[in-house]
């Protein structure tokens, strides 16, 4: 491990776009302080996880919270971020990472999000309720459903004529830009709290 890095793990279910954005981000430089040390999916056949191999992330596939749980301690993970991933976290995790958990969510909390909001049903509802604006937000994770400590938000325009796919695509765009930057400040916190 360099010098002064933070280790980051990451959770992921799908295709890993916003993990794909991180790795990009530390091999730019824009992430220099952080080393991604392992890529935990809850499926084997996240395409996520080919994304970290090419990068020579480690990866694994835990279904199970205590297997989540191992992988998270075998790594020496310092801080965990939800990329797509499509799992409640156990208390258990929550507790072992308190406030060092992070979570990118495809809209502006606290609208539209908890239980039953992810992916396309949550730009399907913006655009059923009318909203002039959407975006992301990140946030730390509790023991509920989108309810944490809120770090960073972004706003996109709903425009004339849009479909949950056309609203998706300008959100996640957003979603590469501020995840990064809400890893930043989470690192941030971290560091101020072991002072």
């Amino acid at each position: 491990m360099a010098e002064g890095k933070t280790k980051v793990a990451v959770l992921v279910s799908g295709g890993g776009t916003n993990l794909q954005a991180l790795i990009d981000k530390v091999a730019g430089g824009e992430l220099d302080n952080v080393e991604i040390v392992r890529v935990i999916s809850s499926r084997e056949d996240a395409f996520a996880l080919e994304r970290a191999g090419r990068a020579g992330i480690a990866t694994a596939v835990a279904k199970e919270q205590q297997d989540v749980l191992r992988e998270l301690k075998e790594s020496g993970a310092e801080i965990v971020v939800l990329a797509g991933y499509m799992k409640v976290l156990s208390p258990e995790v929550i507790a072992a990472y308190r406030d060092r958990i992070i979570n990118i969510h495809p809209s502006l909390i606290p609208k539209f999000c908890g239980k039953g909001f992810y992916g396309k049903r949550v730009h399907r509802a913006v655009l059923e309720a009318g909203e002039k604006e959407s975006g992301a937000t990140v946030h730390y994770v509790d023991e509920g459903v989108d309810t944490g400590r809120i770090i960073i938000q972004e706003k996109v325009p709903v425009l004339d004529g849009d479909t949950p796919d056309t609203l998706a695509a300008r959100v996640l765009e957003v979603e590469h830009e501020i995840l990064a930057r809400g890893l930043k400040r989470a690192i941030d916190d971290l560091k101020e709290g072991d002072r």
